[in-house]
């Protein structure tokens, strides 16, 4: 029999469906505006006539964001940086984590120690810069934008963690018992159990990479290397269009009417993988992060 709810608890359910879609409104809609906007006549959106649907669709805004060399030169660059750069997180990060993980790893204390402490004192902008410049010499390379950072010490102790919360000890015993080593325990046995927290962080690196630009703004000086990001903010902050997305357009004030829907299309096309790809990972999302995060 299911118990009926009082009348206070129907209230209280009222209230928290009203103040979450209220919040949901809040937070969705700036997103859903720029992509009905992205498609509208330049016109509306600039006379504020564009608010629930797109007015008069025009896709003119994309065919020139696609137009721009450079657009689509930032946006290979950020796949490969994105790529890459996630690989390198993900096998650094188990490395780190799982002998960390083990009860049997000498100086294990005194390496989550040291590791640590680097979350709360970092070497500060400018030795960092030096380092990465004038002693490692990656400035203006690929490896500039993928090495610096390439171990977060907050993500290793969610894989350690995941690890000795959700690997038992007696698989480790049995394998050890059946004559594994260690590395094959790790890639044959850990890693296949590990699949929401490796997700998880996927997720977390790959976000981190594709919005990243401050890299890129201190390192990178040659713009056939610039990500997505930097170019995107030339545009929108510098408000600088290429003549190349703007080849077509005759008049300086039909450029200026253009600029405002070629900045929505430009975020849209920079937001989308993203988007597109977090629904796969879902499913992997909540149990990776709560199950990581049962034991510090």
């Amino acid at each position: 029999m299911i118990a009926r709810k009082s009348k206070d608890d129907r209230i209280f359910d009222s209230v928290n469906i009203i103040l979450l879609v209220l919040i949901l409104i809040i937070v969705l809609y700036p997103l859903y505006f720029i992509i009905i906007a992205s498609f509208s006549d330049p016109l509306e959106v600039l006379a504020g006539k564009v608010f629930l649907l797109p007015k008069k669709i025009n896709v003119e805004a994309y065919k020139m964001v696609f137009r721009d060399e450079s657009i689509v030169t930032g946006y290979r660059n950020t796949i490969l940086y994105t790529i890459l750069g996630t690989a390198i997180n993900i096998v650094m990060t188990i490395l780190a984590a799982y002998p960390l993980s083990r009860k049997d790893f000498v100086g294990r204390g005194f390496f989550t120690l040291m590791m640590a402490i680097t979350m709360f004192f970092s070497g500060g902008l400018i030795p960092t810069y030096l380092l990465i410049s004038n002693t490692l010499h990656m400035q203006d390379t690929i490896w500039a934008m993928v090495l610096p950072g390439a171990v977060s010490v907050w993500n290793t102790v969610i894989m350690r963690t995941y690890f000795q919360t959700s690997i038992p000890e007696g698989l480790h015993e049995a394998a050890v018992v059946d004559g594994c080593s260690s590395t094959k325990l790790l890639l044959k046995i850990v890693l296949p159990l590990s699949k929401p927290v490796i997700a998880v962080l996927v997720l977390f690196y790959g976000v981190g990479h594709w919005n990243s630009f401050f890299n890129a703004l201190i390192y990178l000086s040659d713009k056939d290397k610039y990500p997505l990001q930097l170019i995107l903010r030339s545009i929108l902050i510098q408000n600088t269009m290429s003549e190349d997305m703007m080849t077509d357009v005759d008049s300086l004030a039909n450029r200026k009417v253009l600029a405002e829907t070629i900045k929505y299309a430009l975020i849209v096309v920079a937001s989308a993988p993203i988007i597109m790809i977090y629904p796969f990972l879902q499913k992997y999302f909540v149990k990776g992060v709560m199950v990581g995060a049962i034991k510090g």
